[in-house]
């Protein structure tokens, strides 16, 4: 995520009032936020989550609204997401 220079503090409020809440979401086992090594103004959550259901339960959370309401109008670069799964060598076919 690519926030507006001036609106990082505003995010980093936003991420501690609700890391918390987000952790401790039926599903989700850890949650950190990473900051660019050389760009101050762009951040990542990592999280993982149970499977997609317990994701897609979140995305549709009276919790996520109210933190993705507060954190949209900080960007300045659309954000990007993705989901990934770890890569366990046997499940190569």
């Amino acid at each position: 995520m690519t926030f507006q220079e001036d609106r990082v503090d505003d995010f980093l409020k936003v991420f501690d009032e609700s890391k918390e809440k987000i952790r401790n979401f039926p599903g989700c086992s850890h949650l950190e936020l990473l900051k660019d090594y050389h760009n101050p103004a762009i951040y990542s959550t990592y999280s993982y989550w149970e499977d997609d259901n317990a994701l897609d339960n979140y995305r549709h959370s009276e919790l996520f609204k109210g933190v993705w309401a507060s954190t949209k109008v900080l960007f300045a670069e659309k954000p990007v997401a993705f989901s990934s799964q770890k890569y366990i060598k046997s499940d190569i076919v």
